[in-house]
Formats: C-alpha cells, sequence, structure tokens
C-alpha cells in the first residue's frame, strides 16, 4: 500500500490494519509480478505498410521514418521471421521476401564463385531480397545480407517514374562490368 493511500485511511484504521495491509500489498505484488511474466508481451510489429512504402522509395536510408522500420524488417528476416504483410496496399501493390541463392537469384556483380573439389561453388553477397511490385508491375528489389548491408535494384519503369534514385546497385554492375576481361575480338580468316 502505498504512503497516500495509507494517510487517507483515519488513524485508528490505520493501527489496526496495518499487519493486514502490508501482507494484501505483498500478495497484490507477486501477483502482479506472476500476472506481467506470464501473459504474453506484445510484440514489436513492423507497419508492412509503412515497409511497403520504404522499400518503394528512391532511398529509404535517407527518410529518417524508414531507417527504424527498415532496419526492424530486415533484422527480423534474419532471424527468421515472417515478412510483414499490408492489407491496405490496393490491388497490385506489394513486396515479399525470398533467400537468395547463387547463381540463379543472386545480381551478377555480387555472385562469388570459387574452384571446389567437384567443380565451381557459388556465393552471394546478400542473404536475400524484398521485392516490391507496383500496380502489378516489378518495381524494386532490396538485396540484404545478416551484417546489415543492402543495396536496391529499381526496374526500368520505375527510375522512369522516380528520375532520381540510389544508385549503389547501378554503379556497383557498371564497376563490375568493366572488370571483366575484354571479349576476344574475330580474327581474319584464312591465316
Amino acid at each position: 500500500m502505498t504512503t497516500e493511500l495509507a494517510n487517507t485511511l483515519p488513524a485508528q484504521m490505520r493501527s489496526r490494519s496495518r499487519p493486514r495491509l502490508r501482507r494484501a500489498a505483498l500478495f497484490l505484488a507477486v501477483v502482479a509480478g506472476l500476472t506481467g511474466a506470464l501473459l504474453p508481451r506484445a510484440a514489436r510489429a513492423v507497419d508492412g505498410c509503412l515497409v511497403l512504402l520504404c522499400f518503394a522509395a528512391p532511398s529509404w536510408r535517407s527518410i529518417p521514418q524508414c531507417v527504424p522500420p527498415i532496419k526492424q524488417v530486415l533484422r527480423d528476416l534474419a532471424r527468421g521471421k515472417a515478412f510483414p504483410s499490408c492489407g491496405m496496399a490496393g490491388g497490385g501493390n506489394s513486396a515479399s521476401h525470398a533467400w537468395a541463392s547463387s547463381p540463379g537469384y543472386c545480381p551478377l556483380q555480387y555472385t562469388r564463385v570459387f574452384d571446389g573439389e567437384n567443380g565451381p561453388i557459388y556465393s552471394c553477397d546478400y542473404t536475400g531480397a524484398v521485392s516490391v511490385s507496383v500496380n502489378g508491375e516489378p518495381f524494386a528489389r532490396t538485396w540484404w545480407n545478416m551484417g546489415g548491408d543492402s543495396v536496391t535494384e529499381f526496374s526500368p519503369a520505375a527510375k522512369a517514374q522516380l528520375g532520381s534514385w540510389e544508385t549503389k546497385f547501378d554503379d556497383d554492375y557498371a564497376a563490375w562490368l568493366a572488370s571483366l576481361p575484354p571479349q576476344a575480338s574475330p580474327t581474319e580468316p584464312g591465316y
């Protein structure tokens, strides 16, 4: 029992009921502690609609309201939790998650090839990808890894609509292309 509540009782009730009140307060404290420990706690759910909007943005990192939910959803995915959904997205607007798999589902500039005992071994710099569709068409795909790094690939339609976007994916692809050995030019026949 709090001191304020005890002081509101008449003096004679306070003196007679103190041991009983202490026992009751102790009992209530124990019950409250057990109840709090046994009841399920509310999960920190990520708003799927906000996540959809942020992944479709030209650069979610440059929007302060997007950074915490996107980082949270990427942490959740890394821990095996399901991708959040958005019931209000409207027809043709959606986002989904898929795990990366080399060489089939990993961008060429992020695919690594190692010589293995029985042939090439492929790996991807990214763990998974969140794909966003707008009006039923591919819009953006954000590749992410367990270390928290991510890069977004925008479709030609998205680029036309956005006008400007985070270009790391395109820059990495251009650098990868430039690093390839030159193609052999055809030689003159006959020699």
